[in-house]
């Protein structure tokens, strides 16, 4: 059977367009559809954004550290209406970007909602075409828990364009995105309550890491409340914001912003068209090739529930590439010792294996961990203190874990991840000369056994 198109993606972000651009470049036929915006969840209201507003919150740090150096500055004014504008230019401007990269590629951009109606059949704004595979790539969406005034709450879609910074923000949740929002919205001279229904926010991380930040968080007079959560919100005539927690308490706010998971985005995606599953979380079942259980389709991203990391999706999309179009130059993704980073302020860096994880593993393990005030801050009276932890088995001498909060974590575990996929023991890290000076050595300078 003749097919209009050989691949046709669904839904432009990073895995989409990954897959999309190399399969063109393979010679393949390949159409994308795009209902809301180039560039996904990443681009227009996730990592890159937050990475902004992460930056404009770290001014601040800047400012309290100037005098210790010299700087005599008049009282600092911050405008929020200015960030957000500034960072709506700079996301239309990779939005333009990622509409190129298609373009350039020979790619046939779609821009409106795609819907299965076959299992080679996509409909997009009242016309068909047949592709020989198509690729689901429509990732994630948050949500909100369902309790009486939930409708009154925001997530991050919202967040990036509030007209105004709030006064007084409740940000409720324990995960990466709910720690990175309370940083950001305490930075730019908010209110901050940070509410986590668990003992402790970050879980799955290292437990020194969790500790760490925790204590490091409070210093800086962010108002941690765990085992704490909303039953219900309701607006008050002043237009303000009064949620009644489990415990009876009730916390005022001017904004209430949940991230508290996120679900696939499979809304009207005529699933019930095709022979595709979902596992039992809900998301899309796929094989190691990302097959689904339809074998024209498959399916890449936060959308499958694996990782969800912008990355991991660009590694899958590229895995589609190949494997379809280019088969002499496929490779599975590894998923073993995936670098991440968690942009708190201070922020995460973290590759590799967790104590928890290592133990639980049955390694016999060693822990090599170092607490310390960065240099840049001696001339200072900041009391903030870097962690620096590495998880090594004791039989192998293989580093199996390296975790770090302080500044430039996520640049400095970018490296380690690279010798960490290479395999490097401890020896090695002992016997490579630092860089001095710099936070970045102690990780080759760590000797003594803590446990």
């Amino acid at each position: 059977m003749a097919y209009d198109f050989d691949l046709f993606v669904i839904g432009a972000g990073s895995g989409g367009v990954r897959a999309a651009r190399f399969a063109a470049g393979f010679g393949a036929k390949v159409a994308v559809a795009e209902s809301r915006y180039l560039g996904g969840t990443c681009v227009n209201v996730g990592c890159v954004p937050k990475k902004l507003l992460v930056y404009g919150a770290h001014v601040a740090d800047e400012l309290e550290q100037a005098a210790g150096f010299g700087w005599t500055l008049e009282e600092g004014h911050f405008d929020w209406g200015t960030l957000i504008a500034n960072k709506n230019r700079e996301i239309e401007r990779l939005n333009g970007i990622y509409r190129n990269l298609l373009l350039n590629s020979g790619v046939t951009l779609l821009q409106g909602h795609a819907r299965l109606t076959g299992a080679n059949e996509v409909e997009v704004e009242g016309q068909r075409y047949t592709a020989e595979h198509i690729l689901i790539a429509t990732g994630g969406w948050p949500q909100v828990p369902d309790i009486p005034g939930k409708e009154l709450a925001i997530t991050s879609n919202e967040a990036f364009y509030l007209k105004d910074l709030p006064r007084r923000v409740l940000v409720v949740g324990g995960g990466y995105i709910a720690v990175e929002f309370a940083g950001i919205f305490h930075g730019l001279g908010a209110n901050t309550t940070l509410l986590y229904r668990g003992d402790l926010f970050l879980r799955g991380f290292d437990g020194s890491v969790r500790t760490h930040l925790k204590e490091e968080l409070e210093k800086r007079g962010l108002d941690l409340q765990f085992n704490a959560d909303i039953q219900r919100i309701d607006k008050l005539e002043d237009g303000s914001l009064k949620a009644t927690l489990n415990d009876g308490r009730e916390l005022f706010a001017d904004c209430v912003f949940y991230a508290t998971g996120r679900r696939p985005m499979l809304d009207n995606l005529g699933l019930e068209n095709t022979g595709v599953e979902l596992d039992a979380r809900g998301f899309i079942r796929v094989d190691e090739q990302y097959q689904t259980t339809a074998p024209s389709i498959l399916a890449i991203g936060d959308v499958i529930g694996r990782v969800q990391l912008t990355p991991v999706a660009l590694a899958e999309g590229m895995a589609v590439a190949r494997r379809l179009f280019k088969p002499e130059q496929y490779r599975p993704v590894d998923y073993r010792n995936i670098p991440t980073a968690v942009f708190s302020q201070p922020p995460i860096g973290t590759v590799g294996l967790s104590e928890e994880q290592a133990l639980e593993a049955g390694h016999k393990v060693q822990i090599f961990e170092s607490r310390f005030r960065a240099m840049k801050l001696t001339l200072t009276d900041i009391q903030e203190k870097t962690l620096m932890k590495l998880v090594v088995d004791a039989e192998t001498d293989k580093v199996l874990g390296c975790h770090m909060v302080g500044p430039d974590a996520g640049e400095i575990i970018q490296g380690l991840g690279i010798a960490l996929k290479a395999g490097a023991t401890k020896q090695q890290f002992d016997e490579t000369i630092g860089v001095h000076p710099t936070a970045a050595e102690e990780f080759v300078t760590l000797r003594t056994i803590t446990r």
